[in-house]
């Protein structure tokens, strides 16, 4: 399968010696990381943001060295998988029409029936257009002899195609001097093409149709595949709280609002799709969606029941129905397949068991035959002879080999090796024919290929050669001249469900209070390590402050106090007797993630938001939301006597959390998502200024100390410069009450803050004078008038501060859930993704 093939051109990795090599997978791994790819169930969400003792999802394993396909090669494939399409389309078509291929004994009703992927459910679906199969992708493996087999096709929901669309980005830009060389033909083709189908694929009736991608949600398998999907079609990712059956439509949710949807491209399985007519316990589909879609009202894709094509005994049968159905000799063949309800297919399996990989069509389970003790042997066998018609096998082949690399491989000593590969091509539908992807993507194989699903270490980029008869031919695709389309981009409107809007929404937060702890963290170690701690080998640091003698360790013990109220890690500082306490505790508030109230929760659960809302964002932001954690685990792994690490990972946390600030703020369209993460951002950081306020007015200190105090207090709310700038002296309590909480100019004031808050619930749909949110907001900015800070150096004054702000602090409270409860409020009655069967495999 490698360039060679056909051309007698060596591979462009060829002359790569090992260092090279290992310095490219380097370079892709990275690559890999910064754009977040992973492939695995990663922890259940929770709702105060604490990590699970789960497993998070694995990273995405890329090989650096592409799987090269000649010209030539490539156009027998792309026929091969396009006549295989229009025959699986056809046999759909029938199965649950005219059934014709039944009763002309084309196919043993046998293998369509007992099938589990057969729906009986799925007849009576409307269909608009000429197709029923919208989404095909077929895995191919090589023989020896270099010959293309088809080992199974995915028509339920296949997954893929976002892996191959990223794996071509990453692979372009890791290895640019070898991409540029080669010039593979692009795969960016097919995203207009799909693009352009689903559109198309819409009831007539649509003249601006609406298109949503279902997914089982951020804890499946391949929540990074789906959302990168919908990301480059543009498209919203759902799960199936957004969406309610209703009027006879189907419609999703946002901000209060309902909006028509006409296309659901699911990714969930077929009976997983409605509890009402298929599995009544699903949490992953949408009551009543067959029903509409019986009506003609939404279009399903694929259609729910195009899981029978994925029987393995189907395969037997094929090469008749393609000339039956279409007039054609098969262009590609299927790896050998034995179906048990045929006598002399059965006498097969019992001579040839363990050559062979046995499939249970009611099950989908497989049993391969070479695993297998002369008695398990036995007892399949006889399983196989009680229930014929519900087995088939396939033979195991002689796999050929391609070259991959380290990340293939995996042996440190070694550049390139030949390991056997198998290729999943993509097709869609479209009105003039189906269309591939110009590749696809490629797998190293690990172990026996049959098993399902197909095991690999790595997977493979795929590049195919220009024709050099016809340089810089490409797949043929419809242009995205659409009238409904083009309507669509000039009419259309950003929607997001209530679930993407509250995980954009806690995003805000998390960020926001992420970088206030490292903050507040960063000014106390520069307190702690400019004044020092009074050492209490016998006691704690609960003793009060007064009692310390020393003005710098009674400021140091102030400013630490406040950490720990602020950041609610009770008793935190508080219990430390030693310096070297002191200096754990701030590093359980900076690396410990399973900590509520330290830095590295906050950015754990930042992160988690972002997985959940992944369609939403650039690929920029998953670059500094990697970098950020690889600081985070630096310094956990360091020596816990390493200060210097601890201290400057704190800093870089807050820098990562500006540069996520900057990204959203210059990158994301002013839509609701973002009024409402910005939103979130705002209420966060007022209640982190307002709790941080407090904390430095709960006690009359010196004026030596209390110059420490709020000089911490001016850093840990990034006003530092802004004081020396204005006030050109020591910091006074009038002074920095004055500059964080009344000065309208102050980015960091609450004053500030207010502003910002107006401005997005305003920019919210229903924002009326007299809604909630703003009602509450309005009795914020009341409290806040009554700020007086040139009266705070008296002890009355300093009384009123404090019952002005714990007022704040219950006004913002209120603010919070005024503005949850009537913005992101999810619909009732609903189950979380979480519970049985929310870790279903895709295919």
């Amino acid at each position: 399968m490698d360039r060679g093939a056909g051309s007698g051109d060596e591979h462009p990795f060829a002359a790569h010696d090992t260092a090279r090599l290992r310095a490219a997978q380097a370079r892709v791994t990275r690559a890999v990381d910064e754009l977040g790819v992973t492939f695995g169930v990663g922890e259940p969400p929770t709702d105060d943001g604490t990590l699970t003792d789960a497993a998070p999802a694995a990273r995405w394993e890329l090989d650096t060295v592409p799987l090269v396909l000649g010209s030539e090669q490539w156009a027998r494939l792309d026929a091969g998988v396009t006549q295989r399409s229009r025959l699986l389309d056809a046999l759909l078509t029938d199965l649950y029409g005219d059934r014709t291929v039944l009763r002309r004994g084309l196919v043993p009703p046998e293998v369509i029936v007992r099938h589990r992927g057969y729906r009986r459910a799925a007849h009576g679906l409307a269909i608009p257009g000429p197709h029923r199969l919208f989404f095909h992708a077929v895995d191919l493996i090589h023989d020896r002899s270099g010959e293309a087999h088809v080992l199974s096709d995915r028509t339920q929901a296949p997954s893929g195609a976002g892996y191959a669309l990223a794996d071509r980005s990453i692979l372009a830009r890791a290895v640019p001097g070898e991409f540029r060389a080669v010039g593979p033909r692009p795969v960016s083709t097919f995203v207009g093409a799909v693009r352009v189908a689903l559109v198309e694929a819409a009831p007539p009736a649509a003249e601006d149709p609406t298109v949503v991608v279902l997914s089982p949600g951020a804890g499946s398998e391949t929540a990074f595949d789906q959302a990168h999907l919908a990301s480059v079609l543009g498209f919203p990712l759902v799960e199936s709280p957004d969406l309610v059956v209703q009027d006879g439509a189907v419609w999703m949710r946002s901000l209060g609002r309902l909006r028509r949807v006409h296309v659901v491209v699911r990714r969930v399985d077929d009976d997983d799709v409605d509890p009402l007519d298929l599995r009544p316990d699903s949490r992953l589909g949408v009551v009543g969606l067959l029903d509409v879609a019986r009506r003609g009202a939404v279009t399903v894709v694929n259609t729910v029941g195009s899981g029978v094509l994925e029987n393995p005994a189907l395969t037997v049968d094929l090469p008749g129905l393609t000339r039956a159905l279409l007039g054609e000799e098969p262009i590609l063949p299927g790896v050998p397949t034995f179906w048990a309800g045929d006598d002399a297919m059965r006498s097969h399996l019992h001579a040839h068991a363990a050559s062979l990989v046995f499939h249970e069509s009611t099950s989908g389970a497989s049993v391969v035959g070479a695993e297998l003790t002369a008695a398990e042997t036995a007892d399949l066998l006889a399983r196989v002879d009680a229930d014929p018609t519900a087995w088939a096998a396939r033979e195991i082949p002689e796999l050929g080999t391609s070259p991959v690399g380290p990340a293939g491989h995996r042996r440190p000593d070694v550049g390139l090796d030949s390991r056997p590969v198998g290729l999943r091509v993509f097709d869609v539908a479209t009105r003039a024919g189906y269309v591939t992807m110009t590749g696809g993507l490629g797998q190293v194989l690990v172990t026996d290929p049959l098993t399902e699903p197909m095991t690999s270490t790595a997977a493979l980029d795929v590049w195919v050669l220009r024709d050099r008869r016809a340089p810089g031919t490409a797949t043929t695709m419809r242009r995205d001249d659409d009238a409904r389309t083009v309507r669509r981009r000039e009419t259309a409107d950003p929607v997001s469900s209530p679930r993407v809007l509250n995980d954009l929404f806690w995003m805000g937060r998390y960020a926001e209070r992420a970088e206030s702890t490292a903050r507040m963290l960063v000014a106390g170690n520069a307190c702690l390590r400019e004044h020092g701690v009074a050492e209490r080998p016998t006691e704690s640091m609960s003793t009060d402050p007064g009692e310390i003698t020393d003005p710098g360790h009674r400021a140091t013990a102030v400013v630490l106090a406040a950490i720990t109220r602020v950041s609610g890690t009770a008793p935190g500082f508080a219990a430390a007797r030693t310096r070297a306490e002191v200096v754990a505790e701030f590093r359980s508030l900076t690396v410990d993630a399973r900590r509520p109230g330290s830095a590295a929760q906050s950015v754990a659960a930042l992160a988690r938001c972002a997985r959940a809302v992944r369609d939403q964002l650039g690929q920029d932001t998953w670059a500094v939301l990697f970098r950020v954690d690889q600081v985070l685990a630096e310094a956990a792994a360091a020596p816990v006597t390493d200060e210097a690490t601890l201290w400057a990972t704190q800093s870089r946390v807050v820098g990562s959390m500006l540069a996520v600030a900057g990204l959203t703020a210059e990158s994301m369209v002013r839509d609701p998502g973002w009024h409402l993460m910005d939103l979130g951002r705002r209420l966060e950081r007022a209640a982190g200024i307002t709790a941080l306020a407090a904390a430095a007015v709960e006690a009359d200190h010196p004026p030596a100390i209390a110059e420490i105090v709020l000089s911490a207090v001016l850093a840990a709310a990034d006003s530092s410069v802004t004081h020396r700038r204005r006030y050109r002296g020591a910091p006074t309590l009038g002074a920095v009450i004055d500059l964080v909480l009344a000065d309208p100019g102050n980015p960091r004031s609450i004053v500030f803050q207010i502003e910002r808050l107006a401005v997005d619930l305003s920019a919210l749909p229903g924002a009326e004078v007299t809604s909630r949110p703003l009602r509450a907001l309005d009795a914020l900015r009341a409290t806040v008038r009554r700020l007086e800070p040139g009266d705070v150096d008296t002890d009355s004054g300093r009384a009123d501060l404090r019952v002005v702000l714990d007022t704040v602090i219950g006004d913002l409270d209120r603010l919070t859930t005024a503005v949850v409860e009537t913005h992101l409020s999810g619909p009732g009655g609903t189950q979380p993704l979480w519970g049985r069967g929310a870790g279903r495999v895709l295919s």
